[in-house]
């Protein structure tokens, strides 16, 4: 065995020898690298380091699209520029003539950046929404509470070095050196000029780099509503984020140069359709210019919401309301059905889904203007005529006779009346002479014997004011609550209204006795009854159903950017947490069909026999259906009412319209019509206006 291993000993020496050799080569090339880096071109290596750095820039996410129910586009996004501010070694003075430039620029080109200082010049102004937030602000830049605007300007003028003396261009400045102290940027962290940078401003800081060292043009995206006006009140709008708003949401990602949705579909599901912004590397030189850049984080685009509502139906209820509107008060129908009608609502719905197909309120707005920001003149204006006021769930008002067939309801179903039972109506209301029918305060007359369907049909106040009397308030209000009235229905939209019942305890906090007066002023729809649209909407879903419950909704399905569906839980959960909804139980209505029927056979005639209130509007009309007219006293005015459904025999849609100061609920039956024939696919040169016809005018005391 010794004898083997002597043998094979010179190849073992050998390997190990040329081994070594190899290590000490490598060796020597390593050092002579590492001196040719750091002695021979050290000194260039270090200028190139030190000229250029590497800074981390925002991809902004593209809003997630909002559609009808076929997918229609009802809110898109496009893409834009961003421009975005490093911090670079300039001094003082090369920073604001620089931040001025830019300013300049922008302007020029009608572009505009986010305003956040609180101070205005000519005069000298300050912004703040309440006396408590300037004193919080004041005392945050230790300045005594009574400084005033011109004092606080030339403080922050003096504190950012700032030597020009036209104050306007002062102000500009300070704009932007504010923020830069209220949001802080840094040489690898930008601070957001502006989010809608047009391309020309766009080409000028790019190809004029040299001019505005530090600022960078990124990429963006804008908000657009390409249908301008169309289902405005739906769809809300988007604005600058707020400083509550950024507060409650920077650690969702919010920067304070985001969008935000501020009011309807855009803040229920503003989570949803936000997106997640992504990053970009870019590498510059100190003095701002680029070198390169490249995306490290994809922005990934926010989730599509798609409504209930079929964007042609919707267009054709904005028109029918805003022409029934003008119509009126313009004296289309003739000088003796012009009143001064300037506002109104429309709500279509499935009866038995309770997905709404088209909600209209008149005024409407364009939500267009807030993308980039709103200019104070437009918005004074849409404050002027209260168009930002969504009156289909907001607003509140007496239903009038479109209400009485809670008390019929009510009346049949607890055995007070029955449908074959004859009431004479004698005009005067016995038990309470100040209490009378509207036929006998328009003509001395009277209705004579009906029974229920006959004065639904013939919306005759005795025979409700008996109805009422009969089987009291606390009843009619069972069943009022049973329908959901004076009850948020829990839609998804803001600012949705609860409206009032009419009640012995209301009335005891308004210092007022309860009487039997008012008992028959509720049974008709007036007194302290006042619901909204989408309520009676829901009132009367519910009844045409047969008496089965159904949720208002505004919304079909979120579609993530991948194509799976956000589930329904999730979606609930979200909305409830937005807008503080509270489940709500309620049970099916009992109606029995021969009692039900009664009631809608009441319904149908008004539509569509001579007599019923209706009838001049629907009388050529080749789709039967049911309806209740309603004109509701308010004051000095009364409001029209048309209360809906089609068709007849099975009831697909409920349709309610309101127009304010509208003088007789016949007249809103035009708007109701024009609605009817476009959801039904009617020829329209088939549906004949008469505009000759004098409506029956119900109106309630």
């Amino acid at each position: 065995m010794e004898l083997f291993r002597n043998k094979k000993q010179p190849n073992t020496d050998l390997r190990y020898n040329i081994l070594s050799a190899l290590i000490y080569i490598i060796g020597i090339i390593l050092l002579l690298q590492l001196f040719n880096l750091q002695i021979i071109n050290g000194a260039s290596y270090r200028e190139t380091s030190n000229t250029r750095l590497t800074r981390e820039s925002i991809l902004y996410a593209s809003r997630g699209y909002i559609l009808d129910r076929n997918g229609n586009e009802l809110a898109t996004t496009e893409m834009t520029f961003s421009l975005e501010m490093y911090k670079t070694k300039l001094d003082t003075k090369v920073l604001n003539d620089t931040i001025l430039r830019m300013v300049n620029t922008l302007e020029a080109n009608g572009d505009s950046y986010t305003d956040t200082f609180p101070i205005k010049i000519n005069p000298y102004e300050y912004t703040f929404t309440s006396e408590q937030r300037k004193t919080k602000w004041l005392e945050s830049y230790k300045l005594d509470a009574n400084t005033t605007a011109e004092e606080a300007f030339n403080y922050f003028k003096d504190r950012y070095d700032i030597e020009n003396e036209d104050i306007s261009e002062i102000r500009k400045i300070l704009v932007i050196r504010y923020r830069i102290s209220s949001e802080g940027y840094s040489s690898t962290k930008s601070l957001t000029i502006s989010n809608n940078v047009s391309r020309k401003s766009a080409l000028i800081f790019t190809e004029q780099s040299d001019l505005y060292p530090g600022i960078t043009v990124g990429q963006s995206s804008k908000r657009k509503y390409p249908n301008e006006s169309l289902a405005s009140h739906i769809l809300g709008y988007i604005g600058a984020i707020s400083q509550k708003q950024y507060d409650a949401n920077k650690d969702k990602g919010y920067l304070m140069s985001d969008i935000y949705g501020q009011t309807g579909v855009e803040y229920v599901f503003e989570s949803y359709l936000k997106g997640k912004n992504g990053t970009k590397q870019i590498d510059m030189s100190v003095d701002g210019g680029i070198v390169s850049e490249n995306t490290s984080v994809e922005a990934l685009q926010g989730s599509d919401v798609v409504l209930t509502i079929d964007a042609n139906l919707q267009a054709i209820t904005e028109k029918a309301l805003k022409n029934t509107i003008n119509d009126i008060r313009n004296g289309t129908y003739g000088e003796h059905n012009k009143y001064d009608a300037t506002a109104g609502a429309i709500v279509v719905m499935n009866v038995n889904s309770g997905e709404v197909l088209s909600m209209a309120s008149y005024p409407d707005y364009d939500p267009n203007i807030w993308v980039g920001g709103i200019k104070q003149e437009e918005y004074d204006s849409l404050k002027e005529t209260n168009a930002l006021f969504n009156r289909a769930i907001s607003g509140t008002y007496a239903p009038g006779s479109t209400y009485k067939m809670v008390p019929a309801v009510a009346a049949l179903q607890t055995g007070a009346v029955t449908i074959k039972e004859k009431i004479n109506d004698v005009g005067i209301y016995q038990r309470d002479p100040t209490h009378r029918c509207w036929l006998y305060r328009q003509s001395n007359r009277s209705h004579g014997y009906l029974n229920i369907s006959d004065a639904i049909k013939h919306s005759c106040n005795y025979f409700f004011y008996e109805m009422g009397y009969r089987v009291g308030i606390d009843t009619i209000n069972k069943y009022a609550n049973a329908f959901g009235l004076a009850r948020k229905t829990g839609i998804e939209l803001t600012s949705e209204g609860s409206g009032t019942l009419a009640s012995p305890e209301l009335s005891k906090s308004k210092g007022e006795i309860w009487t039997l007066g008012f008992t028959l002023s509720a049974a008709i729809g007036q007194g302290d009854n006042n619901f909204t649209p989408i309520q009676i909407a829901k009132y009367l879903s519910i009844l045409v159903n047969g008496g089965k419950q159904v949720n208002p909704t505004i919304l079909k399905t979120i579609m993530n950017p991948d194509g799976t569906e956000v589930s329904k839980e999730e979606i609930n959960k979200s909305i409830d947490e937005r807008l503080g909804r509270t489940e709500q139980t309620q049970e099916d209505i009992e109606i029995s069909e021969e009692n039900l029927s009664a009631i809608l056979e009441g319904m149908r005639d008004v539509t569509s026999e001579s007599g019923g209130t209706a009838y001049s509007i629907f009388r050529n009309f080749n789709i039967k259906l049911g309806g209740k007219t309603g004109s509701a006293q308010t004051g000095k005015s009364t409001n029209a009412w048309f209360a809906g459904f089609a068709p007849y025999d099975n009831p697909e849609i409920a349709i309610v319209v309101v127009i304010e100061d509208g003088g007789s609920g016949t007249l809103a039956c035009y708007a109701a019509r024009d609605i009817i024939a476009q959801y039904f696919g009617m020829n329209e040169a088939q549906v004949e206006e008469d505009t000759t016809a004098i409506p029956y005018v119900d109106i309630q005391n």
